[in-house]
């Protein structure tokens, strides 16, 4: 259970320093911090942090009329995790804007090995991978397509944004604390490490050569989605096997986060997993 709260009316003071301007200088990729924002995602960060995901919280900031509806959450974080209150006016002083939902927190992210975790998956798997994926939108909405779906995890090449930033973070409703990832790596070294171990490796294109209701069920599958516009470099799609979703003519390509969601939950009915 955590510690009663601490008032905070300064937005200067310096024990919430981390939490001021938060649309300017987001925490993702500073020492592993990020921003967590909202209830939902303020409960996976808990349920993180206690199971021992890799996700650590370090203290927590709230809008002084949310904390009674909170405390469920609050009390599943230890008592050194410290919470701040601040009226409304306060928090917009701190944040740099009017924060409806008025419920922060911040964590810290372990390093994580991407060999390790590929070694670390189940006989049974399905893995996504996402290769130029810019848009933090995008980003959010995959991780929460992956965790619906049941994927076992989620890999981002190093050209992806970093799914802990805060509007990818909200957008997949805490879905990246759930889901084991790993951002970084080229995404030719990715598709050939999972090779090695034994996964069928299906690209997703509108020109994909089989249609995604045929892919045969295999063991261990794994997804390689790409950026909306330019799609997968051609030289992963030459190489490995490319899957379509059909579609209208009238449209060249589908928003990577709805295929995303189309072609999961296409693979995990092959596996029988939903």
């Amino acid at each position: 259970m955590v510690a009663a709260p601490i008032a905070i009316a300064n937005a200067d003071d310096p024990r919430i320093a981390e939490f001021r301007d938060i649309r300017e200088r987001d925490l993702t990729g500073r020492e592993n911090r990020f921003i967590a924002e909202g209830a939902v995602v303020l409960r996976m960060l808990a349920e993180a942090h206690s199971e021992g995901r890799g996700f650590r919280a370090e203290k927590i900031l709230l809008l002084r009329n949310r904390v009674a509806g909170l405390l469920p959450i609050l009390d599943l974080f230890p008592a050194d995790v410290p919470v701040y209150v601040a009226e409304a006016d306060a928090l917009a002083c701190i944040v740099g804007f009017h924060l409806h939902r008025g419920v922060l927190a911040l964590g810290r992210r372990e390093e994580r090995d991407g060999a390790a975790l590929i070694d670390a998956l189940p006989e049974r798997a399905l893995v996504l991978v996402g290769c130029g994926i810019s848009n933090h939108d995008n980003a959010g909405s995959m991780f929460r397509n992956a965790a619906a779906f049941r994927a076992d995890a989620v890999l981002f090449d190093e050209t992806s944004c970093d799914p802990l930033y805060r509007k990818a973070l909200r957008v997949s409703v805490g879905s990246v604390l759930r889901v084991p990832h790993r951002r970084g790596g080229k995404a030719l070294d990715l598709l050939l490490a999972l090779a090695e171990g034994g996964f069928a490796i299906w690209t997703l294109s509108p020109h994909g050569k089989t249609d995604i209701r045929a892919i045969p069920a295999a063991a261990r599958m794994a997804l390689v989605v790409g950026t909306e516009g330019e799609g997968l470099p051609e030289a992963l799609l030459a190489r490995f096997q490319s899957a379509r979703i059909p579609q209208s003519d009238e449209l060249d390509s589908l928003n990577a986060a709805t295929a995303t969601g189309i072609a999961l939950f296409s693979m995990a009915s092959a596996m029988g997993r939903i």
